[in-house]
């Protein structure tokens, strides 16, 4: 018996130590499936389910694009009634070149410049002048007065102010190549000795910029202020470097202007610093960064393109139902929304925004449902509670904003989404990788106050390049300051 009662508690023992072995390798399992998921989301990441940018899909294998637009039944390519680009003549040409025959190609006789022609064949080619830059030497005369005897010097233009100098042509075409086209100095220099044979040196044309950038602070200083004033503003803030170190720009903007400011900080302290948001009281649409939310005065419209792609993700890589759902139900609403406003109307009947609050509220309850909480223990070696999932953290985004993800719903000024900032951030991201990072931050600073002139300059329809020489000769133009 002594043996048996032995053997039975050696064996509750061993049953024991392999439940606990069980259960820590089960919980291992668990944190190795996790990091296994976590990976294969990394890999099948790519620019339509997430905030990549499509250059980065180059080095894997792309699946055939899908796009959330919905189809519209049109064949490919230029459509009935669009904007033509084709050669036209022109009514006054430049130059006119006659080609008379000399003689007959029949009967060989001479065609005297006495016979008129009896028709006339047109053919125009239109192309560039020669390029070379024109010396202009400005002389002013002394003339001696015949009644008193004394001199008079003529005085010089405005401008012509040293023996030699550049012209404002020179000027702003150094501009135009630095902050439109993104050249760097030493290449901007190349192109002019190339083109024009111009000699000149990339410390002259960093002069001119500089020179613009002073020219222009006034205007991008009352670009802000308009834009701190809009009913409906665009937020949004990307990194970069300055003498290789991280700092970030940050953009706010209408549809008709755009103002830029860089920062060595990404949070509270850059926006409070820049100084919109703290006094803006419109709507501003942004991409839920939680810095945002901390300005109470503003009323807040969330990135729905952001919600696509993160949608788009967890329907890929976790099949999620509400997700599906989710996708589906914002593509449908915003059809909607375009519809209502094409046919001249300002908002949806009362009784549809009921029955778009209702099935967004279903969906919410089914994601939830779908991503319960994680259990209260940790795995083994972590402290505190159990990370949420990527679908749960997003379907509390979407119940705790909802009135910020829904406001194009209530308010067609606002839109779907906030590609207008993303527009225009987008080419600081040009601008690096043409030209790298910045060496300076006053050098940083001019070029954004010189992108935010012309980003708003081409938003109105205006022509940059006589705008820029405006900075040189004559009163700087300046754009329509009311935010639309």
């Amino acid at each position: 018996m002594d043996n048996l009662w032995q053997e039975n508690q050696r064996l509750k023992q061993e049953n024991q130590r392999l439940k606990r072995e069980n259960q820590q390798l089960g919980e291992r399992l668990a944190v190795a499936e996790a990091k296994i998921k976590q990976l294969v989301e990394l890999l099948n990441q790519n620019s339509h389910n997430s905030n990549w940018p499509s250059s980065r899909d180059k080095s894997r294998k792309k699946a055939k694009p899908k796009s959330s637009r919905a189809k519209t039944g049109r064949k490919a390519g230029g459509q009935s009634g669009h904007k033509g680009y084709t050669l036209k003549f022109n009514p006054k040409p430049d130059v006119i070149k006659v080609h008379r025959p000399n003689q007959c190609a029949h009967c060989q006789a001479l065609l005297t410049e006495d016979i008129a022609a009896s028709e006339v064949t047109k053919r125009q080619v239109v192309d560039l002048p020669p390029l070379h830059f024109i010396t202009t030497e400005h002389q002013a005369e002394t003339v001696i007065c015949p009644c008193c005897g004394e001199t008079t010097t003529a005085a010089f233009p405005d401008g012509v102010t040293n023996p030699v100098q550049y012209g404002s042509q020179v000027k702003r075409l150094a501009v135009y190549l630095r902050n439109e086209q993104f050249i760097p100095y030493e290449r901007s220099r190349q192109l002019l000795a190339d083109l024009f044979g111009l000699p000149i040196s990339p410390g002259s044309l960093q002069n001119f910029v500089r020179q613009a950038a002073r020219q222009v602070a006034p205007v991008t200083e009352a670009i802000k202020k308009a834009v701190s004033q809009a009913d409906v503003g665009h937020a949004d803030e990307t990194g970069f470097y300055i003498n290789g170190k991280r700092h970030w720009l940050h953009t706010f903007s209408t549809r008709n202007l755009s103002y830029f400011a860089p920062h060595e900080r990404r949070g509270r302290v850059a926006v409070d610093d820049i100084g919109i948001l703290p006094q803006f009281a419109g709507i501003v649409a942004h991409d839920a960064w939680a810095t945002y939310f901390l300005y109470k005065r503003a009323t807040h419209a969330l990135c729905n393109a952001h919600h696509l792609r993160d949608l788009t993700a967890l329907v890929e890589n976790d099949g999620q139902q509400w997700a599906e759902w989710m996708l589906k139900f914002l593509l449908a609403t915003k059809q909607l929304v375009d519809e209502r406003y094409h046919n001249g109307y300002m908002a949806l009947p009362p009784d549809q925004v009921e029955r778009i609050h209702q099935l967004y509220d279903v969906i919410i309850e089914s994601g939830l449902a779908e991503n319960p909480l994680p259990e209260a223990n940790s795995p083994p070696g972590k402290r505190g509670k159990r990370k949420k999932t990527k679908a749960r953290n997003l379907v509390e985004r979407f119940k705790k904003h909802k009135d910020a993800v829904l406001r194009f719903v209530h308010d067609f000024k606002v839109p779907f989404d906030n590609n207008l900032a993303e527009r225009d951030i987008r080419m600081m991201k040009v601008q690096q990788k043409i030209s790298g990072c910045f060496r300076s931050q006053e050098g940083a600073e001019e070029f954004c106050r010189l992108r935010s002139y012309t980003s708003t300059l081409r938003k109105q329809g205006l022509n940059v390049w006589e705008a820029l020489g405006t900075l040189f000769d004559g009163d700087v133009l300046v754009p329509d300051l009311t935010p639309v």
